[in-house]
């Protein structure tokens, strides 16, 4: 039985030194959230320790198996129709690697739950560059990257490709997710620009990024080169659609 009015969704792949303790981090906190794990056919195992977990946490950890690596973006989009036909109020997306720190989870419920935020960012860059444990070069590639997509789209975000998000219910809901092309971090930018262009009201709360310790970071210069290029269809097929709430 739902317990609660808010879902985490973690896609993974190849992640079984960190999911047992990103699920229990997340269990420990005060609100109670749930999860849903998407995993994309992992060779490692990590669906089988998500399995042993929901024997510890049968009203709270859910899992959806998919055969083979489709893509962020799908994971993702699977998540969201599963929690919108939940009744789940506030989804959130959230890295297995611990990137992303469950304790800040609040914060981003808070922003939405509280102070009207529609979409609530963990951002790396809204207050200077907060990213700890990268190559300076990628940390360059990514800030950048970030203002390159607010010269395209004119997306007043400081943080375009962050993963670690809330989105109230509504947002989802309104946004067609079938049309949502992108399957890498270019889906990220997508997700943004459209709630953008719809008018829901965006947040950007300030979080540290940590390089994952454990596992192998799934990015690679073709999931960069989306999200470069991708930018400019993105912005100029925008100006022919119609945004009706």
């Amino acid at each position: 039985m739902q317990r609660t009015d808010s879902i985490v969704i973690i896609p993974t792949y190849n992640e079984r030194e960190n999911i047992e303790n990103i699920i229990r981090a997340v269990m420990a906190l005060e609100h109670g959230f749930h999860i849903l794990i998407i995993d994309d056919g992992s060779p490692d195992g990590t669906a089988a320790i998500v399995k042993t977990l929901q024997q510890e946490f049968p009203d709270r950890l859910f899992l959806v198996e998919r055969s083979g690596k489709q893509g962020l973006g799908t994971a993702y989009i699977a998540g969201f129709k599963w929690a919108l036909e939940r009744e789940y109020a506030y989804i959130f997306e959230m890295d297995a690697d611990f990137s992303h720190n469950p304790a800040d989870l609040p914060r981003l419920y808070k922003s939405c739950a509280e102070d009207g935020a529609d979409v609530a960012i963990g951002s790396r860059y809204v207050s200077g560059v907060n990213v700890v444990n990268w190559p300076m070069g990628r940390v360059l590639m990514s800030y950048f990257a970030s203002k390159y997509v607010r010269l395209i789209t004119g997306l007043p975000i400081h943080d375009t490709t962050a993963g670690f998000v809330c989105y109230r219910r509504q947002v989802l809901q309104t946004i067609n997710l079938d049309t949502i092309r992108f399957k890498g971090y270019a889906f990220q930018i997508e997700m943004k620009f459209t709630a953008y262009k719809y008018g829901f009201r965006i947040s950007e709360i300030p979080v540290i990024f940590i390089n994952r310790e454990l596992g192998t970071s799934k990015m690679n210069s073709s999931i960069f080169g989306e999200a470069v290029f991708g930018v400019i269809r993105l912005k100029w097929e925008s100006l022919w659609r119609k945004y009706d709430r």
